[in-house]
């Protein structure tokens, strides 16, 4: 008899995406598109693509991105050997494009009053992690560095300001 449980069922831990980490570092929010169109099935990307839908104010367009974050990584997590429910850790790094998906998914289905998927999505992510929840409405939630554009000059001689970089951090409040 190894452990104190044996029906507890093991961590899904899936692999790292570095190839798309680098990508999303090195792109910034115009880029995003880009990213997910060169890594289609990182729900880390789809979850990118759907925060930042949703920080302009298009719900339903985040919603589907993240509909599709969520299959994604529902993929990924059945080729790690989940066999539909069990742990999927905040702390293992790589878990977080699929937690972030089904967090995005909730937002969106409860901003669209679809309050049967809200309550699903809750019960799948709070068996996932009871954590990864108010982890990602913390100090783990993304935060983007956004280049804020100056306007053009009006005329020859004018010489735009130079860009000036900001943290926004996006959440509810």
């Amino acid at each position: 008899m190894t452990g104190p449980n044996l029906l507890d069922q093991p961590e899904t831990l899936l692999p790292a995406e570095a190839e798309v980490l680098e990508a999303l570092h090195r792109t910034g929010r115009s880029g995003l598109p880009t990213v997910v169109a060169a890594h289609p099935t990182s729900s880390l990307a789809w979850a990118e693509l759907a925060d930042a839908a949703y920080a302009d104010g298009h719900i339903l367009e985040s919603y589907a991105y993240a509909r599709v974050g969520y299959h994604r990584g529902l993929d990924a997590l059945r080729k790690a050997g989940w066999r539909g429910s069990g742990p999927i850790p905040w702390r293992h790094e790589p878990n977080r494009g699929i937690l972030r998906a089904l967090y995005a998914l909730r937002r969106a289905a409860r901003d669209i009053g679809e309050a049967g998927e809200v309550e699903r999505l809750t019960t799948f992510l709070d068996n996932s992690d009871p954590t990864a929840a108010a982890r990602i409405e913390s100090v783990d939630a993304p935060t983007q560095l956004m280049r804020i554009i100056p306007e053009p000059a009006n005329s020859p001689g004018d010489h735009p300001a130079p860009p000036t970089e900001a943290f926004v951090i996006r959440g509810e409040d």
